[in-house]
């Protein structure tokens, strides 16, 4: 079991009936835990990266029609992906 924790930008706040589809969402396979951040506007879910991609969580997001605006960098990333090309010292 490989546990990730993803966090996205509402574009608004959650209505009741999102909500609910967001309960029936968690009985998803492989989708552990989530929490709704009401003040900041965030929604963070954990899921297992043996059972879900990234990708399916947000397709299912979609569908459920939560109103996710952007994946948010992981709090306490400090080290962001290299934008130049890697070269061996000379």
């Amino acid at each position: 079991m490989t546990l990730l924790e993803i966090t996205y930008e509402l574009h608004s706040p959650l209505t009741c009936e999102q909500l609910q589809r967001l309960g029936e969402f968690a009985n998803t396979y492989g989708l552990r835990r989530f929490r709704v951040d009401e003040k900041q506007h965030r929604l963070t879910l954990e899921y297992d990266a043996s059972r879900l991609r990234e990708t399916q969580v947000a397709h299912v997001l979609g569908k459920a029609g939560i109103p996710i605006v952007q994946k948010l960098s992981s709090a306490g990333a400090t080290d962001p992906l290299p934008l130049e090309k890697a070269a061996l010292p000379r």
